[in-house]
């Protein structure tokens, strides 16, 4: 069974396609069980996401969808949400949907992977900027906000990669992820930026094993052309790490089913 939870939509501004021909392009990829998981609104970083004002909008087109083409395909509503203090809203917390994936995409308000900030880079403490990044995750996770937590180590988008050891820099969060019972993430969209592998990476994904957290996919599409690219991929990546099963959620219920 193919299932991929991580999707957009052009409502957050930085993708393209409906809703109507995500699923399309899912159907023809062979995809079981297909997840939009749009941009959750927030009150910062306006340009990249849907306004609260969208969210009936958003939710009306997926369920659409869902009931037109449930004969061909399973269809789930979700949100990626920022994790940002003082800037989440309840709005989407408590929102009805089949799961929420939780992010790290800034850091004091520096929107790490833009390539519009890329500049911040230059000069800084790589160690330091992975620490706090990995800080931020584990705050992520004891939150006790989300299902699943997205792309683990995206920090490394543009290839600035530490010096430090990898694990003792992602070991809290890891700890913190197992505790709680969040989902991790294997997503594919790794493999389109420079540092052109997935996330997380198969040394982190051997230590989430190793923690018996569980897996879920996403392709993280922001192009119709990018529905189901690297899903056979990290499938192969999971089954290789050890992993037996996967999850999806229903109702933000974890399902489990077989690799």
């Amino acid at each position: 069974m193919k299932i991929d939870l991580h999707n957009h939509t052009y409502l957050c501004n930085h993708a393209e396609g409906s809703v109507d021909e995500f699923t399309k392009a899912a159907i023809v990829n062979g995809i079981d069980i297909y997840g939009f998981s749009d941009h959750a609104p927030m009150d910062f970083d306006l340009k990249y996401r849907m306004s609260f004002e969208q969210m009936d909008l958003y939710r009306s087109m997926v369920l659409d969808a869902k009931k037109r083409y449930s004969s061909q395909i399973d269809i789930l509503f979700g949100y990626e949400v920022d994790y940002l203090i003082g800037h989440m809203d309840r709005r989407v917390l408590d929102a009805d949907v089949d799961y929420l994936i939780g992010s790290v995409h800034f850091l004091d308000q520096w929107g790490f992977d833009n390539p519009e900030f890329i500049g911040r880079y230059e000069g800084a403490d790589i160690d330091e900027i992975w620490r706090a990044y990995f800080k931020q995750i584990e705050l992520l996770a004891t939150s006790k906000l989300f299902d699943i937590v997205a792309h683990l180590d995206l920090i490394k988008v543009f290839k600035f990669m530490p010096r430090d050891d990898l694990l003792d820099i992602a070991k809290d969060a890891l700890d913190a992820i197992a505790d709680t019972g969040m989902v991790l993430e294997i997503n594919s969209a790794g493999y389109r930026k420079p540092v052109g592998e997935a996330y997380p990476s198969a040394q982190l994904l051997n230590a989430a094993y190793k923690r018996a957290i569980p897996i879920c996919f996403g392709c993280d599409a922001h192009k119709v052309e990018q529905v189901g690219v690297g899903l056979d991929n990290i499938y192969r990546l999971a089954i290789e790490t050890g992993y037996s099963k996967h999850v999806y959620f229903r109702n933000r219920e974890k399902l489990f089913v077989e690799l």
